[in-house]
């Protein structure tokens, strides 16, 4: 009985460090729709919305090409966020892109975007950035 209950135990304890799927959350393709592809459009084309702005949007769909045949995981990611590069605020806090807040609510997972480190991070945003990545030409 006590192998049993430190089995069980050690088990919900890698689930919890695994993080919960919200069942609620919409899909990444929606996810896409609603908050990107308005100015990204949805493969080598801009969005209809990307005529009006000043900076003009980047292909999301070229990223890989771009960044000499790898997909930038973390700047993708941080781009959504927002994060701040040489002393300005790029991205989503900088005004440039829609608020992502709701994205960043609901459960966590261990992410690594290659340099070995795990972090947690929304899992929202990690499978937005895995649609975009799959999205590469």
């Amino acid at each position: 009985m006590r192998a049993i209950l430190i089995c069980f135990g050690g088990a919900m304890g890698l689930a919890a460090c695994m993080g919960a799927v919200d069942l609620t959350a919409p899909s990444p393709a929606r996810d896409y729709a609603d908050y990107c592809a308005g100015c990204h459009g949805t493969g080598g084309d801009p969005g209809p919305i990307a005529q009006e702005l000043k900076l003009h949007p980047v292909s999301l769909a070229d990223l890989t090409m771009m960044n000499d045949g790898r997909f930038p995981e973390a700047r993708v990611m941080s781009k959504i966020v927002g994060h701040r590069e040489h002393g300005e605020m790029i991205g989503a806090q900088a005004g440039e892109m829609p608020s992502f807040e709701p994205m960043l609510d609901g459960p966590v997972v261990l992410y690594d975007t290659g340099d070995g480190i795990a972090t947690p991070t929304p899992a929202r945003l990690v499978r937005l950035m895995e649609y975009i990545k799959g999205m590469q030409q």
